[in-house]
């Protein structure tokens, strides 16, 4: 069976209700990053930290997968699929992918300060219980923070995105402006000859020749994808 690798960001989030970062009306326009986003924000005011991404998860219980999460987890029936998603949200898993690298954290798991990547201070919220409260502390006793790689901090899960961006038989990219590195590295790690689609009604630079480019929202996009991969009219 083809493996199949998709890079995912958030356009294919936002026809789901999700707001964007950069867009206009973006999330940055409100809320400055380096407060709520950056590791130097988060020594200066984890409280205001906490609070930022309680409200996230508050607003994900909202919204659901949409027809391009669903048309992705689809395609297993027919490939091996690896979805690495710039998105901390879990409309993949929802949709039904089942195997999902998020190269920049999940957004309902908290973890330590210390050691965010010990897997032992790594805890999974619930519907019922996602609130981190102020003071609230990790299994090491550290402050619990969000399970979110901060700017200025590593992207642990890189060097698995890049091996599987270098088996893939086939490469897709959806809704990412590929402006963030090191996730937009990613295309240059993929075989020569190996067919790359990129689903985005913007103009996007991929960095490479050898695209083809279906500028269509995400799900429109990926109902064209499934066609072409498949043949099958969905």
């Amino acid at each position: 069976m083809k493996k199949l690798v998709a890079l995912t960001g958030a356009g294919i989030s936002a026809e789901s209700g999700i707001s964007t970062f950069r867009d206009a009306g973006g999330l940055w326009e409100k809320y400055p990053v380096q407060q709520v986003a950056s590791h130097d924000g988060w020594l200066a005011d984890p409280v205001l930290v906490n609070n930022f991404y309680n409200e996230r998860r508050r607003q994900l219980f909202d919204v659901e997968p949409n027809r391009a999460h669903r048309l992705l987890a689809q395609l297993e029936h027919h490939f091996d699929v690896a979805v690495v998603t710039q998105n901390v949200d879990n409309l993949h898993e929802r949709a039904g992918s089942t195997n999902v690298i998020h190269l920049h954290g999940e957004l309902m798991k908290v973890t330590s300060s210390r050691n965010p990547d010990d897997p032992t201070c790594i805890e999974t919220l619930t519907r019922d219980n996602f609130e981190v409260q102020p003071g609230q502390l990790a299994k090491d006793g550290s402050l619990l923070r969000p399970y979110i790689v901060f700017f200025q901090e590593a992207v642990p899960m890189i060097d698995v995105a890049a091996t599987l961006a270098s088996l893939a038989d086939i490469f897709v990219i959806i809704g990412t402006s590929l402006n963030v590195y090191p996730a937009a590295g990613l295309v240059h790690y993929v075989r020569s000859g190996v067919p790359i689609y990129l689903i985005d009604p913007k103009d996007v630079d991929a960095h490479m020749a050898d695209v083809t480019f279906i500028r269509k929202t995400a799900s429109e996009g990926m109902a064209e994808l499934t066609r072409l991969l498949t043949g099958e009219t969905v």
